[in-house]
């Protein structure tokens, strides 16, 4: 008993003529009738009864035919393993992100989707947003990780929501577990010079209609936590962006959650190669990386 057999007594009972099943799967009904003989003999059993209207299963066939589904889903599972590996070996996965994301959202992916495909070569490169697109379109980065949401040409999926956080020095009398916007007018802020994050914390101050006082615009995010413990000034950054938080920083939620959405990246002209399929799946917990 082989899978040809099997695949043939398949389709005999879907189509239900030798000569239908032979069309479907393009042999000759002469192969056919050969494969169904050699395994009802095989078997001493007869899976077929045969007349002028066709051929159908026995009641002993249509037991076996359960049974052989399975084996051929079997082997589809297999073939697809296969192929997939096939394409994967000795394969390039070319990631960008931005440098938060990239710093804790990245590393226990990329273990994962090494631990699954380990010959697969895993590049990083850290770039601002613009940076990530740029490398898109250029066809250097195969996925890319940026703040959503971006234009048409670039396919994106969301994979995270980072909450923007308020930091806040502990040289102050402890803060209310939940701020309000009274609250923070007390405060001078160091802002964030990134003009997406920049944008978003302004536009979501003035949305509440509240003053917002900055005392400094610094470039780094790590100088600006820095700047917090040391009593500079309080800040509002993505939570990750913050991390890793010292012991001289209050953190806060706002009083209006704000959130920054993290996306996946790919270009919309260009299909999917295994790799950038898998390790979308690695993103999504989703196939063979669900959670």
């Amino acid at each position: 008993m082989n899978i040809f057999q099997l695949e043939i007594l398949s389709a005999v009972a879907e189509c239900g003529t030798f000569s239908d099943a032979a069309i479907r799967l393009e042999v000759s009904q002469s192969a056919v009738s050969r494969a169904i003989a050699s395994l009802e003999t095989e078997l001493g059993v007869a899976l077929l009864s045969r007349g002028r209207f066709g051929a159908k299963l026995t009641p002993l066939g249509e037991r076996v035919i359960q049974h052989t589904q399975k084996m051929l889903d079997l082997k589809e599972h297999v073939d697809y393993e296969v192929n997939l590996e096939k394409g994967l070996y000795n394969s390039r996965l070319r990631i960008s992100s931005f440098r938060s994301a990239a710093t804790h959202l990245l590393p226990a992916n990329i273990a994962r989707f090494r631990q699954q495909f380990p010959h697969v070569e895993v590049t990083l490169a850290e770039l601002d947003p613009a940076g990530v697109e740029q490398s898109l379109r250029e066809g250097q980065t195969d996925i890319g990780l940026i703040p959503l949401p971006r234009s048409e040409e670039f396919k994106t999926v969301e994979i995270a929501r980072d909450e923007y956080v308020v930091l806040l020095p502990k040289t102050d009398a402890l803060p209310p577990k939940n701020l309000t916007w009274d609250d923070l007018s007390h405060y001078s802020f160091i802002l964030f010079n990134y003009a997406e994050c920049t944008s978003a914390v302004r536009n979501h101050w003035a949305q509440c209609g509240r003053p917002f006082e900055v005392g400094y615009v610094i470039k780094e995010d790590s100088t600006i936590v820095s700047m917090v413990a040391q009593g500079l000034g309080a800040a509002v950054l993505p939570r990750l962006a913050a991390l890793p938080i010292p012991d001289g920083v209050y953190v806060r939620s706002l009083p209006t959650r704000l959130n920054r959405i993290i996306g996946a990246a790919t270009l919309a002209t260009t299909p999917h190669a295994p790799a950038v399929k898998m390790f979308l799946d690695v993103l999504k917990n989703q196939g063979k990386f669900a959670l």
